[in-house]
């Protein structure tokens, strides 16, 4: 069951300064469009603000998953990348003793999930090329993730996990074991926790925009899912760990530190990725994102990073949404992992624009924004972390034109 996605995107405060944050109102309709369409024309973000776990916000979510359009940015050494066979695996043959076991379902690619499929995706998170939420199960986001591991390793760019990129990604991420033991911390479990209200003006009434739970709060710092961590520790009860408890997780670097200087930030609306880059062009970090849809597009052209602000609260303005009654009042939102634009916001120099996290990380990649640079949580803490005032922010082959 996916944690109920949240994620809007408008506007933001930082301390004094009240911030647009990912576009403006006044888009033009899709010409086509129904009164349905019209209440919702952000294509994927809309379905995100529906009943949770409903069968149209799933159907959005797995169809983004798999959708190939984001081939068309980038040039692949094969025609596609299905995987020839039966799948052998699924993610109920998910065990700590099969992802570490070494012997995997090769190739790994297309149509896959399996213990094969999260080894792959642990190892591309550990070499700092991110697949996003790791859940053993392939989609756009790791294949994006192997294709330009594959090319900056001068490998043919297959999007397909052959026994030669298998090899190369062991040599880029040295661990004796992807799913290990985590002793965990009085921070790792502690709260405060606050059930998190559908309704924006209760939301504004409290104190934080918290984790719901411990256990959302352990996936996000292994970046995965509370379902995947289950799998891994079956029969403990995760809403009720405590310090000094053990849990098997994918050992994730969490700050993954970078082994350059960033000196540009390459954002693709097309294909739906960031690179951070060094002054050669080399790829320091590739992140999954979520950019604008056509009704309410990234930016395109050349900026910068202007300011990096943690925590940061959210201005809820009607006036200026979307779907939304312009005569509902403003509120303010407090901040936190749950906050729609997430635990970091790197202003832009085109205002109301800015590169931010998320409050469900599940549909990075595979939804739309209101054209803001969207990533996971700990992909943008990571980023904001390695990024100063000046660093060019590049928009490339922007999708309003795809």
């Amino acid at each position: 069951m996916l944690r109920r996605p949240r994620s809007l995107v408008p506007f933001l405060l930082l301390a004094s300064l009240s911030v647009a944050a990912c576009g403006d109102s006044d888009e033009t309709p899709d010409p086509g469009a129904t009164d349905r369409d019209e209440a919702h024309r952000h294509d994927g973000v809309a379905d995100l603000t529906g009943d949770p776990g409903s069968e149209l916000d799933l159907a959005s979510l797995e169809g983004g998953r798999n959708d190939p359009g984001w081939k068309r940015y980038v040039q692949l050494d094969t025609v596609g990348s299905e995987v020839g066979g039966e799948a052998s695996e699924t993610v109920d043959d998910i065990t700590p003793e099969r992802v570490n076991g070494g012997r995997y379902d090769l190739p790994v690619g297309d149509g896959m999930e399996g213990p094969s499929v999260l080894a792959v995706q642990v190892l591309l998170d550990r070499a700092r090329f991110s697949p996003g939420v790791m859940d053993g199960r392939w989609g756009k986001n790791t294949e994006k993730a192997v294709v330009w591991f594959q090319r900056e390793n001068g490998l043919p760019a297959t999007g397909r996990v052959d026994a030669v990129t298998l090899e190369r990604l062991r040599g880029a991420s040295p661990a004796s074991q992807l799913v290990a033991q985590r002793v965990l911390t009085t921070s790792d479990v502690e709260g405060p926790f606050t059930d998190i209200p559908s309704d924006i003006y209760e939301k504004a009434k409290l104190d934080c925009m918290c984790y719901e739970s411990v256990l959302e709060k352990l996936a996000e710092i292994a970046h995965t899912t509370p379902e995947l961590l289950e799998r891994l520790n079956p029969g403990v009860d995760l809403l009720a760990v405590r310090a000094g408890d053990r849990l098997l997780v994918p050992t994730v670097t969490e700050d993954r530190d970078t082994p350059g200087q960033i000196a540009r930030i390459v954002v693709s609306g097309g294909g739906s990725f960031v690179h951070a880059e060094d002054a050669s062009g080399r790829i320091l970090y590739h992140f999954p994102s979520t950019l604008g849809s056509k009704y309410a597009p990234s930016p395109s052209g050349g900026y910068q990073i202007e300011s990096v602000h943690p925590d940061p609260m959210w201005h809820y303005q009607p006036d200026l949404l979307t779907g939304v009654p312009d005569g509902e009042p403003a509120a303010m939102i407090p901040a936190g992992p749950n906050n729609a634009v997430g635990v970091v916001w790197m202003q832009l120099s085109k205002p109301h624009y800015g590169i931010h996290g998320t409050s469900a990380p599940e549909t990075i990649g595979y939804a739309t924004s209101h054209g803001c640079v969207r990533l996971t949580n700990w992909d943008a803490r990571t980023l904001s972390r390695h990024v100063a005032s000046g660093v060019p922010v590049d928009f490339i082959d922007s999708a309003a034109g795809g």
